[in-house]
């Protein structure tokens, strides 16, 4: 909204409208503003929330093994991340560019999903939104948002054109625009791929880059529904999804900014993705969202994010990856919701077979993964990790996974030049 205004203010000749225009002023301006509301609007939310005694009832009966209580604080904190993501993205992002506008939707479906999962809880009903309600919604979304990126004029890709000199391979140019399926590949030399070269057995062109674009929606709705999910289960202790997530946001800036550069993009030789430098702007709003609701979420938390936040952060971590084609980065910079969403199904499967032979088998002591290192194990159940034997303070384990995300967030960068 104010980049539009400045634009026309611009042509008055008036001072410093001209500054509006740097995508690095505006998403520095969008990091303060959104901090700043986050924190500002948390106090008036939990004070909110305890006034109307909406508070999360599940965490009462999970007893911290150091003694530690944790009744009556208020959930759904995740409304106040949305609010501070949204109104410093409409303020001064580019409200023309297909990327922004797909972010914002993005955040706000999400947030609207785990909203009515989290009403549905303190309504009395613990288990919230049945399962497969959440999941046709991240599917329909997901496939909303393959298809945006498919049809849009604006969602496309230039990719590099190289030369060899000598023993070298110099990118000296970019190739012209073009809508593509192209994704990177990490820890290879040549690290694109596009999906429709998969189909190569197909003689018809037209079907085979047809069935390269199905193939992107389907992969597309995936990666949305396993980082969403995946984002959730880690939102289980105070101050670890919203730590894990601002690191992320911070990497997937750094690509999306190195990506809609030409130079850079040049440089690093990736893809160059005209317009992909205005998602900087919508993830310093939701870095400093995030950051701002730790003031509060850090343990011990006087607010959790509930579902409203969680699936709300993974669907803007995911979409993001999707738009700058570095969906295949996930797997390592999104490691800790993987490790959780993996130790879930392994714990699931493993008791099954367990209870097939009559006897209590289990992977973890406890899961998701992070719950592992702060339960005891019970007595009759046969372990297959057993270490530590000992449990953790919640804030040991919080920073510890959050140095780990650190780690994969590096190696996530480094990828661009190892191949």
């Amino acid at each position: 909204m104010l980049y539009h205004l400045s634009e026309y203010l611009k042509d008055l000749d008036l001072p410093g409208m001209g500054m509006v225009g740097y995508v690095s002023f505006r998403a520095l301006a969008a990091l303060i503003l959104s901090l700043v509301i986050s924190m500002v609007a948390g106090e008036y939310f939990i004070k909110y929330m305890r006034k109307r005694n909406h508070i999360e009832s599940a965490r009462d009966a999970n007893i911290d093994p150091y003694g530690v209580q944790k009744k009556g604080v208020p959930s759904m904190g995740g409304i106040v991340i949305v609010a501070a993501v949204i109104l410093p993205a409409v303020l001064l992002g580019k409200l023309t560019n297909v990327y922004m506008l797909l972010l914002l939707a993005t955040i706000l479906f999400f947030g609207i999903l785990g909203f009515i999962d989290d009403k549905i809880k303190l309504s009395g009903d613990k288990d919230g939104m049945k399962p497969r309600y959440k999941m046709l919604g991240q599917l329909v979304f997901g496939c909303i948002v393959g298809l945006t990126l498919w049809l849009s004029p604006q969602a496309v890709v230039r990719e590099n054109v190289t030369q060899e000199i000598g023993e070298k391979e110099v990118v000296y140019h970019k190739s012209e625009a073009r809508k593509s399926t192209v994704t990177t590949v990490p820890f290879f030399k040549n690290n694109n791929i596009d999906y429709y070269e998969l189909f190569d057995f197909i003689p018809n062109g037209t079907a085979k880059r047809a069935c390269g674009w199905i193939l992107f929606i389907l992969v597309t709705t995936f990666v949305i529904c396993a980082v969403s999910n995946g984002a959730n289960l880690n939102d289980g202790m105070d101050g670890m999804c919203a730590g894990n997530s601002a690191i992320i946001g911070v990497t997937l800036g750094i690509l999306a900014y190195v990506s809609g550069h030409i130079q850079f993009a040049s440089y690093l030789n990736v893809m160059y993705i005209p317009g992909s430098e205005e998602i900087l702007v919508f993830l310093c709003a939701f870095v400093g969202a995030l950051v701002g609701f730790l003031w509060y979420n850090a343990y011990p938390a006087k607010v959790f994010m509930g579902d409203t936040g969680s699936l709300a952060i993974g669907g803007v971590i995911a979409v993001t990856a999707v738009i700058i084609h570095k969906e295949l980065l996930l797997p390592i910079l999104c490691g800790i919701f993987l490790m959780e969403s993996l130790s879930v199904i392994l714990q699931v499967a493993y008791a099954k077979k367990g209870n097939a032979r009559g006897e209590k088998w289990r992977v973890f002591k406890r899961a998701p993964f992070h719950d592992h290192y702060r339960h005891k194990m019970e007595d009759g159940v046969k372990y297959l990790i057993t270490r530590p034997k000992g449990l953790l303070f919640e804030s040991m384990i919080t920073s510890r996974f959050l140095i780990v995300t650190i780690l994969l967030a590096a190696i996530t960068i480094i990828t661009l030049k190892i191949r």
